[in-house]
């Protein structure tokens, strides 16, 4: 198997493993204790508030000059998985 195979392989495991987690995690939620004790470790549950800034609300306050100056611009490396056509015989 190829490096590009392998990516994909353990792309999709990791996708569904995230999904099993996601079904835990609202299992657990559910429950509303703050401290589960297991055979191995204790997972706590426990509530905080975050602050996120409106940048909608933001673009409509500040003037297109502002904005750029309090923009950042920085390279993100992506990778895609496209599957392969497989031609007929």
């Amino acid at each position: 198997m190829n490096i590009a195979d392998r990516y994909a392989a353990l792309k999709f495991q990791i996708e569904a493993l995230e999904q099993e987690l996601s079904g835990i995690k609202t299992e657990i939620k559910a429950l509303g204790q703050e401290q589960i004790e297991g055979d191995n470790v204790i997972v706590t549950l426990s509530l905080s508030e975050r602050n996120s800034l409106d940048t909608t609300a933001v673009k409509k306050l500040l003037t297109e000059a502002q904005i750029k100056d309090c923009t950042k611009t920085s390279l993100v490396e992506t990778i895609r998985i496209k599957p392969k056509l497989k031609m007929a015989a």
